[in-house]
């Protein structure tokens, strides 16, 4: 899975490299790996997603098992979660901080087994997750091992996904619920499918291991979805889908310097699991205090896309700062999220984004910007 060469710093290549080479992608170094920007063009993937299906691969994410006798409490000490609790075959949304309360990353972790938990990271984060748990083992009777490198990860999302995957594995997909994931077979091979996702839309990922069976599963789902709809999607598309759907991105609403509760993820911190955790007193007095920020949702009166790092003015005067920005094709307009200062009325309106010395008229609105139909 790496790139040709000996030069280690060189970006790495998932096993669908060549394959995404064959469908005329636009290829990028993004953390570190050589993937897929867009295909026929964001706008057609974005909509294919919402009204149809689209394929994603998400190879370049991190996987780290935990193993051994106390990989619950271990788990349960090391990130803000209650993960001892997650019953074996479902999956938790959580984030893994530092003592100070900060986010280093925000993970979902599946329960394999009773001692065999899955903890799946951020691409650009893979490496400080896997150190900071190796870490927080010392003690426990358990053991942390980074098996990124033996997975590939395909993602199918949208209103179409089940029907395009469901003659292709033995799974009764009815059966599996939303967060939740089990051994299966996809075109004969045998994968966790779980039923999660980053587009507000509903679907499933795929993680295979041996890594080198995902072209093989990627041709049988490209040519059962053809019929219905189904196209490959980029980066591009997954990060509106995402935006359109509030949900956060490391980098971005999550970092180093924010806290869940920053982002208004504090239901993720379960102070009522037994024993101490990792920044929990941190946290405690984040909850106390509340957030000194908070994150809210912008629509633009115009056309001008919002993007990153633009100010947000009120009465002249900068309140907040933009963390994501885009044109939103189930819209039909720029929209951002954007940390302001907690003390702000967001209801009182005359909200003004500076684009490059330009203010755009903006409204807020509650994420997340976009809601799929049951």
């Amino acid at each position: 899975m790496t790139a040709p060469g000996n030069d280690p710093s060189a970006p790495r290549r998932t096993p669908l490299h060549d394959v995404h080479a064959d469908l005329g992608a636009t290829l990028v170094d993004f953390a570190g790996w050589i993937m897929p920007l867009r295909y026929s063009g964001e706008r057609a993937e974005h909509t294919a997603v919402r009204e149809r299906a689209g394929l994603f691969d998400l190879s370049h994410m991190g996987e780290i098992h935990i193993t051994g006798p106390q990989a619950a409490d271990l788990l349960d000490h090391a990130l803000v979660g209650h993960l001892s609790k997650v019953t074996t075959g479902r999956a938790r949304y959580t984030m893994i901080t530092a003592d100070d309360g900060g986010v280093l990353d925000d993970l979902i972790v599946y329960r394999l087994a009773d001692d065999d938990f899955l903890v799946v990271a951020n691409a650009a984060n893979s490496g400080t997750v896997s150190r900071a748990l190796t870490d927080r083992a010392a003690g426990f009777d358990a053991r942390v091992e980074d098996r990124s490198a033996e997975y590939a990860l395909i993602a199918i999302q949208g209103p179409e996904a089940a029907a395009i995957l469901a003659p292709l594995t033995d799974a009764d997909l009815a059966q599996i619920r939303y967060y939740a994931g089990y051994a299966h077979t996809v075109a004969g091979h045998p994968v966790l499918l779980a039923r999660t996702g980053y587009t507000g839309e509903d679907g499933f990922e795929i993680f295979i291991r041996p890594g080198t069976d995902a072209p093989e599963i990627w041709a049988a789902l490209l040519a059962a979805g053809e019929p219905r709809g189904l196209v490959p999607a980029g980066l591009s598309a997954r990060d509106t889908l995402r935006l359109e759907a509030g949900m956060p991105l490391y980098g971005n609403e999550l970092t180093a310097g924010t806290t869940p509760f920053d982002a208004g993820q504090g239901r993720v911190v379960k102070f009522d699991k037994p024993g101490d955790f990792v920044g929990r007193a941190a946290l405690a007095e984040a909850a106390e205090s509340g957030p000194a920020r908070r994150l809210i949702g912008l629509v633009a009166r115009g056309r001008r896309p919002l993007r990153k790092g633009n100010d947000v003015l009120l009465d002249g005067r900068r309140v907040g700062v933009t963390t994501s920005g885009a044109p939103s094709p189930t819209l039909g307009r720029p929209i951002a999220m954007a940390y302001v200062d907690a003390d702000v009325d967001t209801a009182a309106g005359g909200f003004v984004v500076d684009v490059r010395g330009r203010g755009e008229e903006v409204d807020v609105v509650e994420l997340p910007f976009y809601t799929r139909k049951a």
